[in-house]
């Protein structure tokens, strides 16, 4: 499952990462908890050079009524014991709500980070998840739709975040899923018209290594606080993280000489990374 999630890149860099503009830029901020039924950025197949505002929660084109699909399980309704082993069919194909936009109507959802929880505690015991070395902002592999209310004439278009089975970080969270992260070389091939024996290819868990995770304030869990200072950290990293210092040791020679000798320590991130630690 991943309902909660975070964008708080510039606008610019956005821009500049995925080679797109803006339809509506004066609609586009920091967004520190992306919560259901929230409007957010994502790069459809249909027009691949725009960064678009759509709803979180996808509603089919075919509802009746309003509905909030947030995730789209790539088993569909394979796999209901979420087995991290899992290679069977990906049941996505087939599945009512999601066979026709998974075939034509896919999107990049843009992201910087993303919340999970233990399965039985979920947000009262949230983690922030990210991508190590600053690479961001990504993607998710995500499908969208649009709906006519035919009582209004209005028309809203939404999105959903496919999911897989959960990589070892979300395991030591507790968490028994993880949204698809689109690695950057293929998420040209995910909005580009290929065989679907190709898309459903994608549909895997991203590899734990490039990923690290912290947890933060509970209080993120309500929908309504979108606080950035609940995203700081308020305990270690999932795995520690280190950075290396480079030092010049002077030794004095004969003659007056001096050599120098460079040294490198390594500092572990994790000391110090509480209540006062950066983003990410």
């Amino acid at each position: 499952m991943c309902g909660r999630y975070v964008v708080i890149s510039k606008l610019k860099t956005i821009e500049k990462r995925f080679n797109v503009r803006a339809s509506a830029p004066d609609l586009f901020g920091p967004m520190s908890n992306i919560s259901i039924g929230d409007k957010a950025p994502v790069i459809t197949n249909e027009d691949p050079q725009q960064i678009k505002m759509y709803e979180f929660g996808l509603t089919p084109s075919w509802a009746k009524k309003k509905m909030y699909l947030f995730n789209a399980r790539s088993e569909g309704d394979n796999n209901k014991e979420n087995r991290v082993d899992y290679s069977g069919t990906k049941g996505i194909i087939s599945k009512p709500a999601f066979r026709s936009a998974i075939r034509t109507k896919r999107c990049l959802v843009i992201a910087d980070a993303f919340m999970e929880g233990p399965k039985k505690e979920k947000l009262s015991k949230p983690f922030l998840i990210y991508m190590r070395e600053q690479n961001r902002p990504f993607a998710f592999a995500g499908i969208w739709d649009s709906w006519v209310n035919k009582k209004t004439g209005d028309v809203s278009s939404s999105f959903s975040i496919i999911t897989t089975v959960a990589n070892d970080l979300t395991q030591k969270i507790g968490h028994h899923r993880s949204p698809v992260i689109l690695r950057q070389e293929h998420e040209q091939a995910w909005l580009a018209d290929r065989p679907l024996n190709e898309i459903v290819s994608l549909l895997e868990p991203y590899p734990s290594e490039e990923l690290n995770a912290y947890p933060i304030c509970p209080s993120i869990k309500h929908p309504r606080d979108k606080d950035l200072f609940l995203l700081q950290p308020t305990g270690d990293r999932i795995f520690p993280e280190y950075t290396y210092e480079i030092h010049q040791e002077l030794k004095l020679e004969g003659m007056g000489m001096t050599t120098g000798r460079l040294k490198r320590r390594k500092q572990d991130d994790n000391k110090g990374n509480n209540a006062q630690g950066t983003l990410f």
